[in-house]
């Protein structure tokens, strides 16, 4: 080693270890959640059951999507038995416009601090002003919900990243610029931003905060055009691709979570739409996740 190559090197060296330590540390998830859509048609036979299987694969979280005549009491006994909590749960349009008062009281219930809009269905989205009326009626009840010392929020899907004639040809994801940022918040949905073509990084640089929960699933962009997507999608989207297990697809988990704290997330919800086979795949996503760093 040359006199020159030393210095080069003890300086080096140096200047590292007088950086701290977080500059070289690697960030994990924490507590992973899942979505019980994923899981649907096991919670419909044998919710208890179910229930007890999630948390037996780690997760620590779950979402609903309907508690399958259950009680709201016989299902918090359930989560509290194996060790679950429940941040949110999805609602449809229709309760929010009918039945938000005996919502929050089922939120409460169960612990949880969210409600969302899951969807706007296809038949909802033909009719005129839609976005428009989804603003004032999603302001209306993030409203309702604070008051309650809840917070309301909304999943999209790809098509709110199709221009819409409707509104002059802005995406329907502007629901972001027109609704009270301090009212709605915005669940995340990884896969449907990805297969739309659009970077989630990007909105959590746009939206700093805005982001409690992301909805984690992968998308592989095989050029597939597969039916089963079409609503999500959208009817005339250019958007291809399929679902597969967190960590099988083409998406870049790393580079986004290690910016998700600016968009202000504290929910990773894995969702699988229609897996084969839902535990062994939702074990699978599991894995990936509980050993990724970023």
């Amino acid at each position: 080693m040359t006199r020159r190559t030393f210095v080069q090197t003890t300086l080096a060296a140096a200047a590292a270890s007088a950086m701290p330590s977080s500059a070289f540390a690697q960030k994990k998830l924490g507590a992973i959640g899942l979505q019980l859509y994923s899981v649907r048609g096991l919670m419909k036979e044998d919710l208890p059951g179910t229930l007890q299987k999630v948390a037996a694969i780690g997760f620590k979280e779950v979402e609903f999507a309907g508690l399958f005549e259950r009680s709201p009491k016989d299902v918090r006994a359930l989560l509290d038995k194996n060790g679950l909590t429940s941040p949110a749960s999805h609602i449809d349009w229709n309760t929010v416009e009918t039945k938000l008062p005996e919502t929050i009281e089922t939120t409460k219930i169960l612990g949880q601090q969210l409600n969302i809009v899951s969807y706007v269905g296809e038949a909802e989205r033909k009719q005129p002003d839609i976005w428009k009326r989804a603003v004032d009626l999603f302001n209306k009840s993030g409203k309702a919900c604070q008051e309650a010392g809840l917070q309301f929020a909304y999943h999209q899907h790809s098509f709110e990243f199709v221009p819409s004639a409707d509104l002059g040809g802005k995406m329907p994801y502007y629901l972001l610029e027109k609704t009270d940022p301090t009212l709605v918040k915005m669940e995340l949905d990884l896969c449907w931003t990805v297969a739309a073509e659009q970077d989630p990084v990007a909105y959590f640089d746009r939206f700093p905060g805005r982001f409690p929960l992301v909805h984690v699933k992968d998308w592989l962009k095989d050029g597939t055009n597969s039916p089963a997507y079409a609503g999500a999608l959208g009817q005339d989207s250019k958007f291809t691709g399929q679902m597969t297990s967190v960590g099988a697809g083409s998406i870049d988990f790393k580079r986004i979570f290690a910016q998700a704290e600016k968009g202000g997330v504290e929910h990773y919800i894995v969702e699988y739409d229609n897996p084969k086979a839902p535990i062994d795949d939702l074990t699978s996503s599991y894995s990936y996740l509980r050993n990724l760093s970023f």
